[in-house]
């Protein structure tokens, strides 16, 4: 494994980083669960083989989550990581949840303190409306003190004119969480947020970095860009690791094959691996992929569930592969659902949750025409 300076914490963190958002899972009692099992066994052996930097969130796998990671963090593994949640801020209502929601996490978590401690998913109008007015900061400030949590830190997903903003507000933040991959190199806060982010000491965490799997299994005429020494998934992570300003990469890994292969990659990782002809070969890709992708959805599910019962993500990505392998496929997939876009209810909650600030009801319109035609 190769370690990496992770901005002015002192710290160094595995180049490879555990995200737990896409932990596998089943169906028990007519309810889908994590697989603990298999979840656990991919986290210890990713730990195993020099892994330290484990990433979950208070919402991640509807609430479960959380718990997951506790139970596949005993038997001494807790000692050997760094371990990485975010609160809620959407869910507070009132100043006291804040810290109402941190004790359930330290008790979900089975720990005493977390290492490093996000605001999750920052926009203007959380930071400017929640963070500001129930005045988080100084909430996160006495949580540190009192021994709870030891790194300060934010997820983000705006533009990159309120990360700097939020960046700049406050000089207590130690990192930062952003979504950055070769196809969003403009997108949200981009390259010149990772850039800025990095010059001002801030370590950076990189979420994404595959699109939500979409970079992982690529069209063919965008695998086709990439020469075929390297998986399509290696060139993705490889183009981050590239740059010295990110500090750590997370991969949500659902098999243990995943798991395997990344611990691979991230041990072959360094900044300035890539020779400056990658430069083109990328910027191509991203150009490729930027006109397939109809829609700008990554699987995250925030959005779920949904009152109408719609699957949203899978919705989305039929109606992508429409640009890819044409109508007819996409058709005949949507065709499939038992839920249809028509059957949206224009309620807006999934807008309110999408990070990427999806105007799911009017798109969803849209879809129902074209793929019921």
């Amino acid at each position: 494994m190769q370690y990496r300076k992770f901005g002015r914490t002192g710290v160094e963190v595995s180049a490879l980083g555990f995200g737990c958002m896409r932990f596998p899972l089943i169906q028990r009692d007519g309810e889908e669960r994590v697989d603990e099992e298999q979840a656990a066994a991919m986290l210890r052996y990713g730990i195993d083989h020099g892994l330290n930097y484990v990433d979950t969130a208070y919402p991640y796998l509807n609430g479960k989550c959380e718990a997951a990671v506790g139970r596949a963090l005993q038997d001494g593994y807790r000692e050997k990581v760094y371990l990485a949640t975010k609160s809620p801020v959407w869910l507070l209502k009132e100043e006291e949840d804040f810290d109402r929601i941190l004790e359930e996490q330290l008790e979900r978590l089975q720990t005493e303190y977390i290492d490093f401690y996000l605001l999750h998913a920052l926009d203007q109008e959380r930071f400017e409306n929640i963070v500001l007015n129930m005045r988080l900061l100084d909430h996160l400030e006495a949580a540190k003190a009192a021994g709870k949590i030891r790194h300060i830190g934010f997820s983000f997903h705006d533009s990159f004119e309120v990360f700097k903003k939020i960046v700049d507000y406050y000089s207590g933040w130690e990192f930062c969480q952003i979504q950055y991959n070769y196809a969003d190199t403009e997108h949200q806060a981009g390259r010149k947020g990772l850039q800025y982010a990095a010059s001002k000491g801030l370590g950076v965490v990189i979420m994404e970095p595959l699109r939500g799997g979409k970079l992982a299994a690529p069209a063919t005429h965008l695998a086709d860009v990439f020469p075929k020494e390297r998986t399509p998934v290696e060139w993705g992570l490889d183009f981050l690791w590239n740059q010295p300003e990110v500090s750590l990469v997370l991969s949500g890994m659902n098999s243990m094959k995943q798991v395997e292969d990344n611990l691979s990659y991230a041990s072959r990782s360094a900044a300035g691996m890539l020779d400056t002809s990658s430069e083109e070969m990328y910027r191509k890709a991203g150009e490729i992929f930027n006109t397939m992708a109809l829609v700008k959805c990554t699987h995250c599910e925030y959005c779920l569930p949904c009152p109408s019962g719609l699957n949203i993500p899978e919705i989305f990505s039929i109606y992508n592969q429409s640009a890819t392998d044409g109508m007819d496929v996409a058709r005949k997939k949507y065709a499939l659902l038992d839920k249809k876009a028509d059957e949206c209810i224009r309620c807006r909650r999934c807008e309110k949750a999408c990070p990427q600030h999806i105007g799911v009801s009017a798109m969803m319109l849209d879809i129902g025409e074209e793929l019921e035609a």
